[in-house]
């Protein structure tokens, strides 16, 4: 049989399966498009003046790095709530190839005071504790060697090493893995060096009495409640206050010591976990800028502006320990606080802490006044982690004015992000 219409057949081959597709597609309606979010504001325009600064001391951070030959580092800087720069140098160990990046842990060594101080301060505003309850009201068999200076003995005391006792009581003791409760219980039989509360004297062991009264009044373990009340809601997601997560963990920076001039990459130690206060926690630069964020004011879900301030107040006198900040500009005194140093300039505060444990070493300062914040975490010791952080804040000095009076001529154009207060 011939076919008679082939044009009319051909339109039928074309149009059939296009009104079959547009049945099929009534049973499977398609996904609307996304809407347009419309900003009512311009997105927050980026300081040139702040710019240029961090241009200028990665420059010299690459110089010294390079002097220093610090196998790796990390290094971030928090502008009020933004942080303006995060980045990772150098290697996780001399001899591999595999770099450092913003989620790298460290173990943060003596850095770790200053969150347990951040931790109780959020566990008395929650009226859970004073800052001056006595350490035997949570801690009944608690002793020193004085009955009187065990009585007079309070939290503040423990946070601000003025618990009378020698310079690091048993910190050899900590080093040889002694557990903690042990070492609590031997403080008795230590000649008291002073009073309690009147002069400044380091601690490891003393200082880790902190996490006995916080799990004796919150039912917790010390470690649970950090993990809880600060490294969550702060979204420090790669932190943590234990041996076995560290050693776990696929990405972290070996420690490293020198020997005969070269930088030697060693093993991650147990040591001082037993005192997980004093020098128990792991973080990535990217875990601190995230709680320098926090120290800045802008995260009062979890923690005040007043309990910082109670943090950052001085309580006694006590030298610097990085001496590049007394080289910085002239000091007019040095204290300590609850779990941080407070150093003094003639028109400025810095509230900084140090640390060095097992190869690894950290610094964080913070700057209240001009709302920015510094830390730094090396895999070893040495210059680049001893004058980063001085160095940037020269450097800030000398740009200070012109990025304040830009972030004050745009105000308006982004008041909207709480840039100035």
């Amino acid at each position: 049989m011939k076919i008679k219409h082939p044009v009319l057949i051909g339109l039928i081959v074309i149009i059939v399966p296009i009104l079959v597709g547009q049945v099929m597609s009534t049973k499977r309606p398609t996904p609307p498009k996304p809407l347009a979010i419309k900003q009512d504001f311009d997105p927050r325009p980026a300081n040139p003046h702040l710019e240029k600064l961090m241009k200028e001391f990665e420059l010299e951070v690459n110089t010294m790095a390079t002097e220093a030959r610090t196998p790796g580092a990390a290094i971030a800087v928090v502008y009020d709530s933004t942080i303006v720069y995060l980045r990772g140098f150098g290697v996780k160990q001399n001899g591999n190839t595999e770099p450092v990046d913003v989620n790298t842990v460290f173990r943060i060594a003596s850095v770790s005071k200053c969150f347990a101080a951040f931790l109780t301060g959020i566990v008395v505003e929650d009226t859970l504790l004073h800052w001056d309850d006595s350490v035997l009201r949570y801690l009944p068999f608690f002793k020193l060697n004085s009955e009187e200076e065990t009585q007079k003995l309070t939290i503040r005391n423990v946070l601000s090493h003025t618990t009378g006792l020698p310079y690091h009581a048993y910190t050899n003791m900590v080093e040889e893995g002694t557990p903690l409760d042990s070492m609590l219980s031997w403080l008795k039989n230590i000649k008291m060096a002073g009073k309690v509360g009147q002069s400044y004297s380091y601690q490891n062991v003393a200082y880790s009495l902190i996490g006995n009264v916080i799990q004796t009044r919150t039912g917790k373990s010390f470690e649970e409640e950090m993990r809880q009340r600060v490294f969550r809601p702060l979204g420090m997601k790669t932190a943590s206050i234990d041996y076995a997560s560290i050693v776990k963990n696929n990405n972290v920076a070996q420690p490293h010591h020198l020997r005969r001039g070269k930088w030697v990459s060693g093993k991650i130690t147990n040591t001082y976990y037993n005192v997980a206060p004093a020098g128990g926690v792991n973080a990535s630069i990217s875990d601190m800028a995230k709680w320098m964020i926090a120290l800045l004011g802008h995260r009062p879900d979890v923690i005040s502006k007043q309990t910082l301030q109670t943090l950052f107040t001085p309580v006694i006198k006590a030298p610097s320990k990085n001496r590049n900040y007394g080289r910085m500009h002239r000091l007019s005194n040095s204290y300590y606080g609850l779990g941080w140093r407070v150093l003094h300039y003639p028109s400025d505060t810095l509230i900084y802490h140090g640390g060095f444990i097992n190869g690894y070493r950290s610094e964080v300062a913070v700057n209240p006044k001009q709302k920015i914040a510094v830390c730094i975490l090396a895999n070893a010791p040495g210059p680049l982690a001893d004058n980063s952080i001085p160095l940037f804040f020269n450097l800030f000095q000398g740009s200070r004015d012109s990025i304040v009076r830009w972030e004050k001529e745009h105000q308006l154009l982004y008041a909207r992000h709480s840039i100035l207060p």
